[in-house]
């Protein structure tokens, strides 16, 4: 031996011989929960076989973690999630958390007392961060998780403001794409049951339909607004059917309200698509189980549930992330 004390290797050695970044490294090394196992087998190996030996007193100090992330949906029924949509959303965050380590908790935020709960979750920063989704109007949670300082990420654009990160879909295109479908079938009475005009995504894809009629040339023959759910869609139908009898087509927002509608024509005498055709938005499962089967606008869902929790676990891991917007696509069956 030569005498020289052998170099000891650093964590930007660690990080390079693993093929990761130097904060990547860092978070395995301190354990923390929002690394996939393939960056946590590959610094792990690294370690070995440089023979890193951490600084203790640097690891003492790391931040630590809640090992949880919030996903924050505007409402005050349980059942919610049970809803096809927010079970897709759910099932593609999970996807994405089951490569961490990190859980997934669901919170509703309508009623007073969801709001308080979740306030207590930031307060006391029981979760790292937060998906929020379904805001309406100047919806208080953006206000209560902005003030908390945690990494945020909207699934949808809230109304109110623009966030710096944000994973939406085509609104107002796929509302287009619709509409026009209708008007190159023919028909010239279109009525639209739109969503809830306090949320983006109501707005977005009335404005799609707006403008698809204007470029026509036409005006937009009836509309009425619904909630997104099955029961509001069948009395928007109603009530359009006593103002605008002779309708010829219907542009819903989303597959229940056009669920709904579609039960309305029936008991109304109306063929579909004969006398009415119709088009629905988010090609849930009940677009193919419908009588007949709906044509509707096809939006990425479990995608959207994917990219907004890859988007906070960038975040989670101070890397720098943009805006997304995903495509959407008309698919066509057999009610237009």
């Amino acid at each position: 031996m030569d005498g020289t004390a052998r170099r000891r290797p650093t964590l930007d050695e660690v990080a390079e011989r693993a093929g990761v970044s130097r904060s990547a490294a860092s978070r395995v090394l301190n354990n923390a929960p929002h690394v996939s196992r393939a960056k946590r087998d590959a610094v792990q190996r690294a370690i070995a076989e440089l023979g890193f030996v951490p600084n203790p007193t640097a690891r003492a100090l790391a931040t630590q973690q809640a090992g949880a992330v919030a996903l924050v949906v505007s409402g005050d029924d349980p059942m919610i999630f049970a809803d096809p949509f927010f079970g897709q959303v759910v099932a593609g965050a999970t996807t994405v958390l089951e490569e961490t380590d990190l859980h997934l908790v669901l919170c509703l935020a309508t009623s007073a007392r969801g709001q308080t709960r979740v306030q207590q979750l930031l307060r006391t920063r029981a979760v790292d961060g937060v998906v929020l989704m379904a805001l309406r109007g100047d919806d208080p949670m953006a206000r209560l998780v902005r003030e908390s300082g945690l990494p945020a990420v909207f699934g949808g654009r809230p109304l109110e403001g623009e966030p710096s990160w944000y994973v939406d879909v085509d609104n107002a295109g796929g509302a287009r794409a619709a509409t026009d479908h209708l008007l190159a079938l023919g028909r010239s009475r279109i009525v639209t049951i739109h969503g809830p005009l306090d949320t983006d995504v109501g707005r977005s894809r009335m404005r799609g339909f707006r403008e698809s009629v204007a470029l026509a040339g036409l005006t937009p023959y009836g509309a009425a607004a619904g909630d997104f759910n099955e029961r509001s869609g069948a009395a928007a139908m109603e009530a359009l059917l006593t103002r605008h009898p002779d309708l010829d087509a219907v542009f819903a927002a989303n597959d229940n309200m056009a669920a709904g509608a579609l039960r309305v024509l029936h008991r109304a005498g109306r063929s579909v698509p004969a006398d009415v055709a119709v088009v629905g938005f988010d090609d849930l499962p009940v677009a193919e189980v419908s009588h007949p089967s709906l044509t509707t606008v096809h939006q990425p869902i479990q995608a959207l549930g994917r990219e907004v929790t890859r988007m906070l676990l960038a975040l989670l891991a101070g890397e720098r992330v943009d805006p997304l917007i995903l495509p959407t696509r008309l698919i066509r069956r057999e009610s237009a």
